[in-house]
């Protein structure tokens, strides 16, 4: 399909009365509508027709907005701007409470580490490491694990949580 002078002329007359790229493809035939599109992209059509509001006008409906957008602050649901460069990006009303699910702690005994090296450990000694691998002084906790996994009773109720403990924890 070309883009006669004529379907050129019928296309900006059609994109500035406000018809989607749809209805104009509709009305030209023969041509989709991204097609359509692609020609006012490359003919630079960007303001449409039904939008010829004043700069007052449009400073107005911009107050207006911002208005509303504070008469909703009540809420703290994050809400997103259209204007400039951070159109989407999103703005928080209140801020954040911080909150500190802490377990219960029953019966939680602190072992103290063996510290031993990695030549040093076996099956049944926890594998718990201790401090930075890089460091000198990096050992591991070396208690005693039974079958239950790798780790001693107090590491593995560190490393292995509930679900539903994690979740609250985010």
């Amino acid at each position: 399909m070309n883009w006669t002078d004529e379907r050129v002329d019928l296309l900006r007359k059609l994109w500035s009365e406000g018809l989607s790229a749809s209805q104009i493809a509709a009305q030209l035939g023969g041509v989709s509508r991204n097609a359509v599109i692609g020609k006012v992209h490359r003919l630079k059509l960007s303001s449409r027709g039904r939008s010829t509001a004043t700069p007052a006008r449009q400073k107005k409906a911009v107050q207006a907005a911002a208005t509303k957008a504070v008469s909703r602050a009540a809420t703290s649901r994050p809400m997103t701007v259209s204007v400039g460069a951070t159109a989407l990006q999103p703005q928080f009303d209140a801020e954040p409470v911080a909150r500190q699910y802490l377990r219960p702690q029953q019966d939680v005994v602190v072992p103290i580490s063996r510290r031993l090296q990695l030549v040093q450990l076996s099956e049944r000694t926890c594998k718990w490491p201790n401090g930075d691998p890089l460091s000198e002084d990096f050992s591991f906790c070396g208690n005693d694990c039974a079958e239950t996994g790798p780790y001693c009773r107090y590491h593995a109720k560190i490393a292995y949580q509930p679900a539903a403990e994690r979740r609250r924890s985010r």
